[in-house]
């Protein structure tokens, strides 16, 4: 009789509660007891009675399951709902989508922005190299391999959680298919990322993302410095930590081993992450004899064979430039 009149309680407990008002953001550390749960809830006003909540609780055994995590609830939520949040561990989650080509610093930033992990210490996971090689990645950093695409970040989570889940999501992406064309083309996955991002940097218009690889893969066939402004602007942002948008003369001039115009073949490294399609670019460029590409106002590119039919691109585009800028 008593059961059952605990059990009746509680379930008029669940049934006459309403969510209501914004979201309160509890965190329950690991190992704390039920009754601190209880308290921490009652503080943020998500129950009313840690008493009855711990009764509940026990009535439906998950006084003993609860999970650790940053939680969400509206105040009024019902028992019931919070009890199996947090039974299941349904944490709070924030909203991270990561674009093609950010590198490692400005991953961190955006992921300190929207999950609240300190930028630093994400910085100093991804250019661990003993945490690379845990995850069965060669190099310096992870920069290359924090694969593109939209994540769903626990609150709460750890820099390197995030990052594991970026890398096996890179990993899920790569194709067998692309190992079998790396010995094709003769180049280890390393420097495949390498020349893909720079495509990235490079590419406005996706329809020329395999003619710009076919550039670069063109310059190393005949050892040609590949003079890629990406990877003098990744070495600007080692030197400094900050990613300059434009380039001057001396920039050029940077002492780095990721500087293209310096050093010949591809920088020891990716220079941001690309996506699937730069990837794919540089894996199958594009069969044509173009060595040099310049800009334009809309942002795609003039190729050409020559030098002399480069400069002359160079100086049109440079008129049209002049052009829309008279015209702002």
């Amino acid at each position: 009789m008593r059961g059952r009149f605990f059990a009746g309680s509680a379930l008029l407990l669940l049934a006459c509660t309403a969510p209501s008002g914004p979201p309160e953001r509890v965190t329950i550390p690991p190992k704390s007891t039920f009754s601190a749960v209880a308290d921490s809830l009652a503080a943020h006003r998500i129950i009313w009675s840690p008493l009855w909540f711990k009764l509940v609780a026990r009535i439906r055994r998950v006084d003993r399951n609860t999970k650790a995590g940053v939680y969400e609830f509206r105040r009024g939520t019902p028992v019931g709902q919070v009890l199996t949040a947090l039974a299941e561990g349904r944490t709070a989650t924030a909203r991270v989508t990561v674009p093609e080509g950010l590198t490692i610093p400005e991953v961190a930033a955006l992921v300190a922005a929207r999950a609240g992990i300190p930028a630093d210490s994400f910085v100093a996971a991804a250019r661990d190299t003993t945490f690379a090689r845990a995850l069965s990645v060669t190099g310096s950093s992870l920069e290359g391999f924090l694969w593109p695409d939209t994540y769903a970040v626990p609150l709460g989570s750890s820099a390197r959680v995030v990052i594991r889940t970026m890398v096996q999501n890179f990993q899920a992406a790569w194709q067998p298919g692309w190992t079998a064309r790396l010995e094709t083309l003769n180049l280890s996955r390393n420097e495949l990322l390498a020349l893909a991002s720079i495509v990235e940097g490079e590419a406005r218009a996706d329809d020329e993302r395999e003619t710009i690889a076919g550039v670069y893969r063109n310059r190393l066939r005949i050892r040609m410095a590949l003079q890629a402004d990406p990877t003098v602007q990744y070495a600007i942002l080692l030197a400094n930590g900050l990613r300059k948008p434009r380039l001057y003369q001396k920039d050029y001039l940077l002492s780095s081993p990721y500087n293209t115009y310096l050093h010949p073949g591809l920088p020891p490294g990716p220079v941001n992450s690309p996506g699937r399609r730069s990837i794919e670019a540089a894996l199958y460029p594009a069969d044509a004899r173009y060595l040099y590409f310049v800009a334009g106002p809309d942002g795609r590119h003039v190729f050409s064979r020559t030098y002399d039919e480069h400069l002359r691109n160079v100086a049109k585009m440079r008129r049209l430039m002049k052009g829309v800028n008279g015209k702002q």
